[in-house]
């Protein structure tokens, strides 16, 4: 069975429905041959990595760039995963109160590092999720798993 691994840092009520539409999407009832498994940032490691087969990463856009929490997690894992998940698909979802720019770049700079393939374009929202937002999660969930079990 593979397995989605979703790396995120909840922070904040949006980052929380965001979350949760992507669970939602990447656990859909058409895809069963799938194993979701979500932790957060802070403690999610090279173990987890090296035993997922794609990735959806979720942070809030601080000061312009990614969570403090996602940046430790990348430097907890990336020499110990970086030549074992080479081309394994991962997807992206942005929370920022006014833009959400630097926090994607950041987070595209160090998977271009890890030679990661991303599956779809980044979900950005700015101010509350709207249900076109959330609509756009679940389906970055539903994206990746669907990959995975093909």
């Amino acid at each position: 069975m593979a397995r989605l691994l979703i790396v995120q840092h909840t922070s904040s009520p949006s980052l929380q429905e965001m979350l949760e539409a992507a669970m939602a999407g990447a656990g859909t009832d058409e895809i069963d041959d799938v194993q979701v498994v979500v932790r957060p940032a802070l403690t999610a490691g090279a173990a987890d990595v090296l035993e997922a087969d794609g990735y959806l990463l979720g942070t809030p856009a601080n000061i312009g760039y990614m969570s403090g929490a996602l940046k430790h997690f990348f430097d907890t894992i990336y020499y110990p995963c970086l030549a074992a998940t080479e081309r394994r698909p991962y997807g992206l979802y942005v929370h920022g109160n006014l833009d959400t720019t630097g926090a994607v770049r950041s987070v595209e700079a160090v998977a271009t590092g890890l030679k990661w393939r991303r599956a779809r374009p980044p979900v950005c929202v700015t101010g509350p999720p709207a249900a076109a937002d959330l609509e756009a999660c679940w389906e970055l969930g539903a994206t990746l798993a669907a990959e995975l079990s093909a």
